[in-house]
């Protein structure tokens, strides 16, 4: 059964910092042999790349093989049927749309002093997509990643994908074409990280890493930041509900168990100001489990991770999701957009009882790569954003110069930094004679 919390209680506020406190995933203690397999590759690129597939994937590759070829690449696509190839047409149209929202503005601009500033966005120039591998891999993942890179303007993007025992998932090749993924490599774990981050003899570096993965890959990915960009680290998948009397009992219990069907480490937790709605909620829960194909999963996520919350009302509700800022927040509620107003942590929230947080995670439009972990607080979801980077720009005229120059070199001065100084003094000075 899920925790049982009730606000009125007197120890209310201490079960729920503990709720928030809770370990939610099994970090293994992998650094120093990630370590290792990062040496390894920047010291012998491909042959490491492939001997560490050969023992993790049980497949034998060759430089020439690292990479899917197009027939190869063309014959698997073709194994997708007309229902998938339309439902991933679909979500990259509407995912291709919301993002192009996102791409930001050059601007420049002259101020009173004659001197022009500004800002402009570049595209970073490649970057690199890891897809978890197999037939659970997820093609919505892949659109999610890759289209809004594409939107952005990157010019060169890869996949690395592993493929155990040779298999691979056409649907997610088919999702690289639909985003127009440049390269497609079927290897995976810290050394794909590594072989993207370093280059190797076959695989050129990239600028910047996105995608989810286990434990090694998460590590890897944090070794490799500084020489490359990435995303963030991801932690186990969550779910927040908030519901009034008037929602849906059966559909919340379904949006709950949504999410804790993917990970045991998951975590979802209902809010509530009905008493009547809780229990409600957990009997469908426990229903739906009866049956559910992965409820050993859910099961599991549900019993050691998930929460029912009853609070006094919707503000109350409201305080608590900020204190919790969820990777994803329903409000199934009369009024979700008054109650979203009060909302300032959150990844993604999702507006009343007729949008599951599942429309999120394909068909929507907005990015399912959020923060988890509570880092919602200070991070978002993956976007545009995330591949474009800003330059500023500044122009002084003599006037401007002769305006402004003097205050810098008192604060050069100020701080001991005496060419800093000079290197103004200079201009300044020749404006005089």
């Amino acid at each position: 059964m899920p925790v049982f919390l009730n606000t009125q209680a007197a120890d209310f506020d201490a079960d729920f910092t503990a709720l928030l406190s809770a370990k939610r995933e099994d970090s293994p203690d992998v650094d120093e042999v990630v370590a290792g397999i990062i040496h390894d590759v920047r010291t012998r690129g491909d042959a490491a790349v492939i001997e560490l597939t050969a023992k993790f994937d049980r497949l034998e590759l060759t430089p020439d093989t690292l990479r899917f070829s197009e027939g190869e690449i063309a014959a698997l696509v073709a194994q997708v049927s007309d229902a998938e190839r339309a439902a991933l047409e679909l979500a990259a149209e509407r995912i291709r749309a919301y993002h192009a929202k996102q791409l930001p503005e050059d601007m420049l601009w002259e101020e009173e002093t004659g001197a022009q500033l500004g800002w402009r966005w570049t595209p970073v120039s490649a970057a690199g997509l890891y897809v978890p591998g197999g037939l659970a891999s997820y093609p919505s993942s892949v659109l999610m990643n890759a289209i809004p890179a594409k939107v952005a303007g990157v010019e060169r993007l890869a996949i690395v994908v592993p493929t155990p025992d040779g298999v691979a998932n056409p649907l997610v090749l088919l999702a690289a074409q639909l985003a127009g993924v440049d390269e497609i490599y079927r290897i995976g774990g810290a050394q794909a990280v590594a072989a993207l981050a370093y280059g190797t003899e076959s695989i050129p570096p990239v600028d910047k890493i996105t995608g989810p993965g286990n434990a090694f890959v998460a590590a890897a990915k944090r070794r490799v930041f500084g020489k490359v960009g990435i995303d963030m680290i991801a932690g186990p998948s969550e779910i927040l509900v908030i519901a009034d009397q008037h929602a849906n009992p059966d559909w919340i219990a379904l949006d709950l168990l949504s999410q804790a069907e993917h990970d045991e480490s998951a975590q979802s937790i209902l809010i509530t100001d009905s008493q009547a709605m809780a229990d409600a909620v957990v009997a469908a829960v426990e229903k739906h489990l009866e049956t559910l194909e992965r409820r050993a999963i859910a099961g599991a996520s549900w019993q050691d991770y998930g929460a029912v919350v009853l609070v006094e009302d919707l503000d109350q509700a409201a305080a608590l999701s900020n204190r919790v800022a969820p990777e994803h927040l329903e409000l199934c509620v009369e009024d979700p957009d008054a109650l979203a107003a009060k909302i300032t942590h959150a990844g993604a929230i999702f507006l009343g009882g007729w949008t599951p947080e599942a429309i999120g995670d394909y068909i929507g439009g907005p990015n399912h790569v959020l923060p988890t972990a509570r880092s919602a607080r200070f991070s978002s979801g993956l976007s545009v954003m995330d591949f474009v980077k800003r330059t500023t720009l500044a122009k002084m005229t003599p006037a401007a110069l002769q305006a402004i120059g003097p205050a810098a070199e008192t604060l050069a001065i100020s701080e001991s930094l005496e060419a800093h100084g000079l290197s103004v003094r200079a201009r300044l000075d020749a404006l005089n004679e």
